[in-house]
């Protein structure tokens, strides 16, 4: 193996890092799309089956979709047939490059059945390295059940290569739950800020920490080999225990990558660190048109003092929104409590590639940490998207037409939350709308609908929500619903939209209109 220092020393180089994976062994790896993802060392094993064949048959567990498929491509360098025969990951990486038009070249093996996919709740994949870690037989949990990943609809099984018994349905003490049997984890990858030639790691100028411990103790419970890449190496006892938050007694071997960036189009930038006193000011803005509409009216439904937890897509603008419109304006920011599934809280969720990681944030917990958080209701409000939603109250987002996103961490987070709002256009693929005078107006419909007859999987239950007290409510850029017991209840309607032709004829599924519709606010719809 060859070696950057002396004897006895854990640090090595990428080829030298790669070469202790075998044929048909299982490997873990965390990152949080362009967050900690350990790019070089994904890279260094692709590198190595496209020179030599080897190795071959690889098992892969990603607890979440890890790069972006451009400049980070993290978990598309190993979608090659004859490397990769599973995948078990919470999400995966869905839209084209923006530039060559191309598809992951992951979504392209699970669209041509080329690799046995699965995908797990982002909750499930997190606790589920606890399992293996503690040595016990499995995760058992309530959560998911009736969804995607119960075994009743497919037990997130994505591909006719996927094999059963990953999930399972069991009784147990009269209660039906999803078990997900441990397996052996053979290798671990992870990233972090520094190593000592111990292997002590930290992470000061990373802005998550994602599975990453959890994913190292699983790996060496099962007696299994952990790979850290770094971006520079400190002495020994240089930092404060407090600042290592994986030890060396936990990591095998240490790859030095430097100048790698933090995550997709950011090379570095303290505010995803710390607070910083001038956050607002620094904020994007939000482009015209119906997301921005959406987020205006996201907006009104946030309250402060509650704590919010805002998914990915658009449902991570309402409060760019806010900030544009003045609503966050003399320190107000800090009256509002945001969060995402990955830890970061305070500040600013941000969207886009960036989403993940909070801008400005007061405090930080791990990934798996973060979900018995979720689990336990300590999130009162959830802001999430919907690609399909039926009459049922049935909700979408894992799996529809071509595209293979997961469910990522919508599962976990719509089962516990007391006030669950779902936003997303009305229609999508080509929809175009404009305002003028505070009114909307449809200029060219999207193709393909989202309130249908019946989803094509089933993310969430949002009816059986509602029938157990949880408040649902939908909103669109031309539409507010809300969800009952007895089904959909239209109860906003933008003004310049025609209520039928817009909205009514467009739907799969008849649905009520309430008594009193409400015009929605005409300043959502202003320049």
């Amino acid at each position: 193996m060859s070696r950057l220092r002396g004897a006895g020393t854990k640090v090595c180089d990428l080829d030298a890092a790669v070469a202790v994976i075998a044929d048909r062994q299982s490997v873990a790896c965390a990152g949080v799309l362009g967050w900690i993802t350990p790019d070089a060392v994904l890279g260094a094993l692709g590198d190595r089956f496209g020179r030599t064949g080897s190795p071959r048959d690889l098992s892969f567990f990603f607890p979440c979709a890890t790069g972006d498929a451009m400049g980070i491509a993290g978990m598309d360098h190993v979608a090659r047939p004859g490397l990769m025969r599973r995948i078990v990951s919470g999400s995966y990486i869905n839209p084209r490059h923006p530039v060559t038009g191309d598809r992951p070249a992951l979504s392209e093996l699970i669209q041509q059945n080329l690799v046995a996919a699965h995908s797990w709740p982002i909750g499930a994949c997190m606790h589920w390295l606890r399992e293996v870690a503690r040595g016990s037989p499995g995760y058992l949990t309530r959560i998911g059940l009736g969804t995607y990943a119960d075994p009743r609809h497919g037990g997130g099984k994505f591909t006719a290569l996927a094999e059963d018994g990953l999930v399972e349905r069991v009784r147990f003490r009269g209660e039906d739950f999803l078990f997900y049997p441990s397996w052996p984890l053979d290798i671990g990858i992870l990233r972090a800020s520094s190593a000592d030639e111990h292997g002590n790691l930290s992470f000061e100028d990373l802005p998550l920490t994602s599975s990453t411990l959890a994913l190292a103790l699983a790996v060496k419970a099962s007696g299994g080999t952990v790979i850290a890449q770094v971006g520079r190496i400190v002495p020994r006892g240089s930092r404060a225990a407090h600042q290592v938050r994986i030890p060396g007694v936990l990591v095998d071997h240490v790859v030095v990558v430097a100048d790698q960036p933090v995550g997709t189009d950011v090379q570095s930038d303290p505010g995803y660190l710390a607070p910083l006193p001038d956050t607002v000011r620094r904020l994007p803005r939000l482009p015209a048109g119906a997301d921005k509409v959406i987020a205006r009216r996201v907006a009104a439904e946030l309250r402060a003092g509650e704590t919010t937890i805002l998914g990915f897509g658009g449902s991570s603008d309402a409060i760019l929104a806010m900030a544009e419109d003045g609503g966050l304006d003399g320190g107000r920011l800090h009256d509002y409590v945001l969060t995402t599934e990955h830890g970061g809280f305070g500040g600013v969720v941000m969207n886009g590639w960036q989403f993940s990681a909070n801008y400005s944030p007061e405090a930080l917990l791990d990934g798996a940490s973060q979900f018995d958080f979720i689990h336990g209701g300590g999130c009162q409000v959830a802001v999430l998207a919907f690609a399909q939603v039926d009459a049922q109250g049935k909700v979408n987002v894992s799996r529809f037409g071509t595209t293979v996103p997961g469910g990522g961490g919508y599962v976990d987070i719509a089962e516990s939350v007391r006030r669950l709002i779902l936003a997303g256009t009305f229609t999508t693929q080509g929809l175009e709308v404009s305002s003028t005078d505070g009114r909307l107006s449809v200029r060219r419909e999207g193709r393909v609908r989202k309130f249908v007859a019946e989803v094509e999987a089933i993310s969430y239950r949002a009816g059986a929500g509602a029938r157990r007290g949880q408040q649902v409510r939908i909103i669109t850029e031309r539409a507010v619903f809300d969800l009952t017991v007895d089904g959909l209840v239209l109860v906003e309607v933008a003004p310049g939209v025609d209520l039928h032709r817009d909205v009514l004829a467009l739907m799969g599924f008849p649905v009520a209109v309430a008594e009193q519709l409400r015009i929605m606010d005409s300043a959502l719809f202003r320049p």
